[in-house]
């Protein structure tokens, strides 16, 4: 008997070691994962800087600008991201992050190459393609790292890679551009991703399933597709929690993508002056938002209960508005930059809640499902609308409005806001109502 013991007891304190490792290491892991999140943000958005001087190279129009922005990235970026969930749920993740960094960032790099607009198509295509393989996996590592009251601060240091990547994206491709050409923007930060992609694949530490858990996580098949999807359907916050966010990332893609151009047609800001004032200011606000906000929202969920972390995002949705408003309506750069640095601090913080919250709904072994779903849903309709939608609307009100066009098709998009505070308002309604039947 004690032969047959002695392996599993070995194995057991083996597991042990592993499971200490990873939690003591855990700070490193969201760093580093933090750290893909930034440059994936950095590749997506370096485009909106440059949106101008592709446009006058290429003779794009507004509507073009739009589909390089948001549908045609987004429809392969949130499709794949099904299938790169089934895998993360299946196999280790470490390797499908720095796979997928590396596909990402050589095509950003290719962009610097395009000399049309369908070669540019391409090249974005394949950026979404290669970005479609991080999110799934990071949040199913965070939420394994992280037990559900930490996870909102946790997801919200994660968020901060949305802000700053997009932020230093601006601020590096706007310089560079500036001092040099587009196409260079493209090459100087395409090719630094692929050497973080050997990085991860070499250092990153990789949690068991479950670990942070309260309930350990028993042996039991691996969930197919078809179950992912009908437990999330039965989950009402959840749907309620996704349509929300879905609906603020329509309105943020939107802004991110088009709002260097604002600057430049109507506010009067130089290529320069959009990377080194604007790009910072909005990058930090909304990074310290990000961070703030999340330690708020688990302060909040001690408090009263993680339903209060879905109407404290409301909140700060509501406050944020009139100042983005405020944004589109002014008629100088220090007006504009004053209000939209309050609504980037105010608003930004509802990803980490957001994402946290989903990922406590979610069954553990269906953790990275449930995250691509959220993506899928997120990025078709956000991320592929909402910068489509703004320059559509742009090309449409041009005939009135001139260069103002673009001023009045993103105030107009903004005004959805109240539709996704209410979807944050109901979905703390149902969580409170979960809790208390529980």
């Amino acid at each position: 008997m004690a032969s047959l013991a002695e392996p599993a007891t070995g194995a057991r304190a083996d597991q042990a070691a592993a499971d200490a490792r990873a939690l003591r290491l855990r700070g490193w892991t969201l760093a580093l994962l933090t750290l893909v999140y930034f440059f994936s943000f950095m590749d997506r958005y370096i485009l909106a800087i440059l949106l101008e001087p592709i446009k006058a190279d290429l003779r794009l129009n507004d509507t073009q600008l739009g589909l390089l922005s948001g549908l045609a990235f987004a429809i392969f970026y949130a499709t794949l991201g099904i299938p790169v969930a089934w895998a993360v749920d299946r196999y280790a993740r470490r390797p499908i992050i720095a796979v997928a960094l590396a596909l990402w960032s050589g095509m950003t790099a290719l962009c610097g190459t395009a000399t049309n607009f369908t070669q540019l198509l391409i090249y974005r295509i394949g950026v979404g393609v290669g970005e479609a393989g991080s999110s799934p996996p990071s949040h199913s590592i965070i939420a394994d790292l992280y037990p559900p009251e930490k996870r909102a601060g946790a997801m919200g240091i994660y968020s901060t890679g949305v802000v700053l990547g997009g932020g230093f994206g601006a601020i590096i491709g706007g310089s560079i551009a500036a001092a040099y050409n587009w196409r260079t923007a493209m090459y100087a930060l395409g090719l630094p991703g692929i050497a973080l992609a050997l990085i991860v694949w070499l250092v990153m530490v990789e949690p068991r399933r479950g670990l942070s858990d309260p309930v350990p996580l028993a042996p039991a098949a691996k969930p197919t597709l078809g179950e992912g999807l009908a437990s999330l359907a039965r989950c009402a916050p959840a749907v309620h929690l996704i349509l929300a966010v879905t609906l603020t990332s329509l309105i943020g893609y939107a802004v991110g993508s088009f709002g260097p151009s604002y600057l430049q047609r109507s506010l009067g800001m130089s290529l320069t002056g959009v990377a080194l004032i604007y790009a910072p200011g909005v990058a930090f606000a909304g990074a310290a938002g990000g961070v703030i906000g999340g330690r708020i929202a688990d302060w909040c969920g001690r408090r009263w209960g993680l339903h209060s972390q879905a109407w404290f995002v409301a909140l700060l949705k509501l406050a944020a508005l009139p100042f983005t408003i405020a944004f589109y309506l002014a008629g100088d750069f220090v007006t504009g930059f004053a209000a939209v640095l309050m609504s980037y601090l105010l608003a930004s913080s509802y990803l980490g809640p957001s994402f946290a919250l989903i990922q406590g709904l979610a069954p553990t072994r269906m953790r990275a499902v449930w995250a691509a779903i959220t993506l899928l849903v997120i990025n078709l309709i956000g991320l592929g609308a909402g910068p489509t939608l703004a320059g559509v609307v742009s090309d449409w009100l041009r005939p009135r409005f001139g260069e103002e066009s673009l001023r009045y098709s993103m105030l107009l998009i903004s005004l959805l806001t109240p539709w996704a505070i209410w979807h944050y308002w109901r979905a703390g309604v149902l969580l409170k109502r979960r809790a208390g039947a529980g």
